[in-house]
Parts: structure tokens; sequence; C-alpha cells
């Protein structure tokens, strides 16, 4: 496993990288936190252990900024310090630190803590088993490209823009924003119920056909609640059954299957309302063409107070440039896959 360290004493540095190179660890090094930043983009490191007191940015601003930024998987994050009152852990784990490192260190505890880092890091397999049921039941419809991966994104994305409503910050926090993201591709996991005839049906449903499409959200709901009743206190499995179930409820409750309108709708189902009609309206099918962003944004502006939250809406014109570029992003891996 590679591991970032980053201090601006050279001496430390040096040390450093000696005991974890010769407990079989992969070292970067850096200088201070700017420096580290751009050591981690493009790497696979998962774990930093950094100096608190450092030039340009110090540990904490670096921890924060690591905590700001959009990489894949979790970075483990050790702050390594003379630091020792409560209230300056206190200040260190606000930041986002996972845990302490005291100066003098210990060759022992620095090992001990990262194995106790990368025991951390193996839970994140449960994301990984997640997103992998989720595409397991999304591979029977071949048309979707990367919907789940691009969903993922505007979720969070928009989850991070309500967090700055007054109305929203006492719910939505940094938990909150990480179930969204790890929870939303199954939305339509209900769908692994839906016979192919109906499913794979190259053009429009007829009514009939679209009451049995409508019955995957019950179907994941129903799928769901049976994890939930075996394991109650799994914040994941709520989220998951909530979004699979309300996805399709609009605002004004004209939606399926519940007909749930404005606040009854859960926050997690009117956001990804729009994150999935967007990306259902920016994405080529067999019946119809993509739509722009422009057009894609009228429907959605359309729908204010209909089909969506204002609030959501507002957030989604407040982060309309992030669409775009999500959209572009993922548009361009699905081309180098063909």
């Amino acid at each position: 496993m590679q591991v970032l360290i980053v201090d601006d004493s050279k001496l430390a540095l040096t040390a450093l990288k000696g005991l974890l190179t010769n407990a079989g660890y992969e070292v970067l090094t850096a200088m201070n936190g700017q420096e580290g930043l751009k050591a981690l983009e493009g790497s696979a490191c998962r774990m930093v252990v950094s100096d608190w007191e450092m030039p340009v940015m110090n540990g904490l601003e670096f921890c924060r900024a690591i905590r700001a930024e959009e990489f894949t998987g979790y970075v483990y994050f050790l702050l390594l310090t003379s630091h020792g009152s409560l209230d300056e852990m206190v200040q260190g784990l606000s930041a986002g630190a996972d845990d302490f490192i005291a100066k003098p260190y210990k060759p022992d505890e620095v090992l001990a803590r990262l194995r106790a880092g990368e025991r951390i890091l193996s839970l994140e397999t449960r994301d990984v088993a997640i997103f992998a049921l989720a595409k397991l039941a999304e591979s029977r419809d071949v048309d979707t490209g990367a919907h789940l991966e691009r969903v993922q994104y505007y979720c969070r994305v928009l989850s991070q823009q309500m967090a700055t409503l007054e109305k929203y910050q006492e719910i939505i926090d940094p938990e909150f924003i990480r179930l969204m993201f790890q929870t939303s591709p199954l939305h339509d996991i209900g769908k692994v119920g839906i016979p192919d005839s109906v499913l794979l049906k190259p053009g429009r449903l007829d009514p009939n056909e679209f009451e049995i499409m409508k019955t995957h959200t019950t179907i994941a709901a129903q799928t769901l609640d049976a994890a939930l009743s075996k394991f109650p206190g799994v914040s994941f499995l709520k989220m998951a059954r909530d979004i699979a179930a309300t996805h399709h409820e609009k605002y004004d409750g004209t939606g399926y299957p519940n007909g749930l309108k404005e606040q009854n709708i859960p926050l997690c189902g009117r956001i990804i309302a729009l994150a999935d009609v967007y990306d259902a309206l920016i994405s080529k099918r067999v019946y119809k063409q993509a739509f722009t962003h422009d057009s894609a944004k009228s429907v959605i502006l359309e729908g204010s107070g209909k089909h969506f939250d204002p609030d959501v809406v507002e957030c989604f014109l407040a982060r309309e440039d992030q669409f775009v570029s999500i959209r572009k992003r993922f548009s361009e891996n699905e081309d180098e896959d063909e």
C-alpha cells in the first residue's frame, strides 16, 4: 500500500520514509500540504501521514483540502503533531483527521496506527459491493452507459450545494453527502424484477407496460426493507431504501408509487429525482436523441414546484457548470470504451 508522508523537515521525511519502506509500504513524500495534494492527484495513495506545522499549507489546511476534493476513494489521514491538548485534538478532528501520532513518535506506534488505518480502509469494500450490485442490475439494460456514475456525482454536487442553504445546514452533513454518493446507484435496483419484454422494449411503453415498470420502486423497497429488518441500525440501507422507493415521486404529489408530496418525500428522494431526470434527458436512447444541457435545463425549470423541489432546482442552477463537466467526463470515458 502507498503512504504519502508530508513534512517540511527533510530529516523527518528521511527517517519516516525509511521506517515505512522497511515495513513494506511504498512511500511518496512532499514538503507541504500543497505539494501533498499534487502528489495525491492521479496516484493510488490512500493513506497520509502529515506534520501539523508546515509552511505554504499546514497539516490542518491540507486535511481540509483533501476532504473538500472529490477523490474516488477515502483518504485516511494521520496527523503527526506535538499538539496534545484536548482543544487542539478537537481542532484536528474537526478538520477531518482520522488519528494522531504524537511527537516524538515511537516506530511501533506509527506502524500500529497505519495498520489500523488499513483496516478502516478495508471497510470500503462495502461501497464496492454496493456499486457492483447496482451495476449488475443495470447490466440488463445495455443502453444506460455511465448512468450510475453520473447520477452519483450529480447527487453529491446537489447535496453539497444544499448544505449551504440555511434550512438544510442541520440536516445535510458530510455523512449525508457520503451516503447520497454511496447509495444513489441503487435507485433502480428493483428493475431486476421487471420482465425483459418491458425493460428492454425498444420504444415507449404502453400504459399496461408502464404500470409494470413502475413496480421497480416497490420491488426495491421490499427488498431493502427485508435487509433493514435484519440490520435495522445500518444507515446506508435506510437511505438506499428511501432513494429506491421515492426517486419517482413528484413534488406536487403526482408521482409514484405512493403519490407523496413536498416534504413528505424524503430529502434524498427529492435530490435524486432531479439528478435521475437530468441524466435521462441528456442521454441518447433508442427512442430519442440526447438533449443539450440547455434543453434539459429548460425541462428542469419548467418542473420546479411540480416535478422537482424548488430548493433542489435552485441548487442545480448554482452548480450547473459542474453538471456539464460531469456529463463531459463520463461521456469521454464511454467513448474510450467503445
